[in-house]
């Protein structure tokens, strides 16, 4: 009982990133034809998998993941509640609400490679809404028009001065940022200033 007790205690001091900037992001919120809105989808498990992805632990891990490991720059891939976002030739991370780690370490099993829980590296901002794409072009260098980045894409790249990963989840567009969790009240209110344009009355 006395561990069940302590447990809780320190589940309930757990708090994101961006706690603090909640009130901010929610009043920040601009609806209609201009609408875009920005929250923090915290705690999510992250998983960094590390493998030779030509071995049979890559198989394995696919297998455990319930799809393949992405080969290219810029794929993911997701099955059920999972998306696995591409980091480099033998390097991806593994996104759940689950703990994803234990499978993974199985299947990995003696071969070369690792797998490493870095949930609390980063946290993870939604932005969405039809002018989401126009507020990440004020500070993002990558062409984000749909015919060169589109729904499943997620890469590494920079918003403002902050290294993100950028997933681009669907065609909204609803786009979810992974900035290392000390940069991410930073971040949080670069977007939530980049929002403010949206809020006045729309130019004919």
């Amino acid at each position: 009982m006395a561990e069940r007790t302590i447990h809780t205690g320190v589940t309930s001091l757990r708090r994101s990133p961006l706690a603090g900037l909640a009130e901010r992001m929610r009043a920040a919120a601009v609806t209609g034809a201009r609408g875009v809105t920005l929250t923090e989808l915290p705690f999510l498990t992250m998983v960094n998998v590390r493998v030779d992805p030509a071995s049979e632990a890559a198989v394995r891990i696919g297998t455990a993941l319930g799809a393949p490991l992405p080969r290219r720059c810029g794929d993911t891939a997701a099955s059920g509640p999972r998306t696995v976002l591409w980091l480099g030739p033998d390097e991806w991370l593994v996104l759940s609400r689950s703990d994803e780690a234990p499978a993974l370490r199985e299947a990995l099993g003696p071969d070369p490679g690792s797998v490493v829980d870095v949930s609390a590296n980063r946290t993870t901002l939604e932005l969405s809404g039809p002018s989401a794409r126009q507020v990440l072009e004020k500070g993002c260098p990558l062409d984000l028009h749909p015919r060169a980045f589109g729904p499943g894409r997620a890469v590494s790249t920079t918003v403002g001065p902050v290294a993100v990963l950028l997933w681009q989840v669907d065609d909204a567009p609803t786009y979810r940022l992974l900035p290392r969790s000390s940069f991410a009240g930073y971040l949080g209110r670069w977007i939530v200033d980049a929002m403010s344009e949206f809020s006045g009355p729309e130019v004919p």
